[in-house]
């Protein structure tokens, strides 16, 4: 390394040394709209897959619902055993296979839970902003799919913005939110699926059990699918 190119301080080579080894990385296409727009968002998206790795550290296989660029998937990646990270676009699908990085693999595929399970069964599963996008009529397909892709004592993980949110929401979240819900509407939809469902709220990016209606986000944890 030329002397030109260190430091001031000899620790903080390791950043140029990994940046020569690895290259810089690039943001997701959806990532980088909110670093452009609303940088704070970053966080609060950050701090939902940090919650998600958390609860689900450890388990064997887990699959995500709905990745768009799948640019914080690494954080639930590194606490689990295997991850695969599935969405209906096929271009932020291309998006996250372009960017993949060799020491940070992990499975992308395009797949509408609509459609049907994805093939498993699975440990565990997280969808997080999801749930708003789809239709009231087809929203116990949407999450029966899920729990198929379980095994019996699998467990998932589902996050949404509160419908109280949506005042304060732009014009852009507002065109796909057609589904957003009240916190005990949401639990009481989830426990059709799931035979124990554990409600968190969220404002920003701290994550809480306080009073469900003054909460912006939600996190439900679901344990144990319901077989038709």
């Amino acid at each position: 390394m030329n002397i030109e190119t260190r430091t001031k301080e000899r620790q903080y080579e390791a950043c140029l040394e990994v940046a020569e080894t690895h290259g810089r990385t690039r943001l997701g296409l959806m990532t980088n709209q909110v670093w452009h727009e609303d940088p704070k968002r970053l966080a609060f998206v950050l701090a939902r897959y940090k919650f998600v790795s958390r609860m689900l550290a450890g388990l064997g296989s887990v699959l995500e619902i709905g990745c768009a660029d799948a640019f914080a998937s690494r954080i639930v990646q590194a606490e689990v055993g295997q991850l695969t990270a599935i969405d209906f676009d096929p271009v932020f699908i291309a998006d996250a296979v372009e960017r993949m990085e060799p020491h940070w693999t992990f499975g992308v595929a395009v797949h509408d839970m609509l459609a049907g399970p994805y093939a498993g069964p699975f440990d565990g599963a997280y969808s997080l902003d999801v749930l708003e996008h789809i239709d009231p009529k087809d929203e116990d397909r949407f999450v029966g799919n899920i729990a198929a892709s379980l095994k019996p004592e699998g467990v998932a993980i589902i996050g949404m913005p509160s419908l109280n949110s949506q005042v304060y929401a732009s014009e852009q979240s507002r065109i796909g939110h057609i589904n957003c819900k009240q916190g005990e509407d949401l639990k009481g939809f989830l426990q059709g699926h799931f035979q124990n469902v554990f409600l968190f709220s969220m404002n920003d990016e701290v994550v809480h059990t306080g009073f469900h209606p003054m909460a912006h986000y939600y996190l439900a944890l679901c344990c144990a699918p319901r077989r038709a």
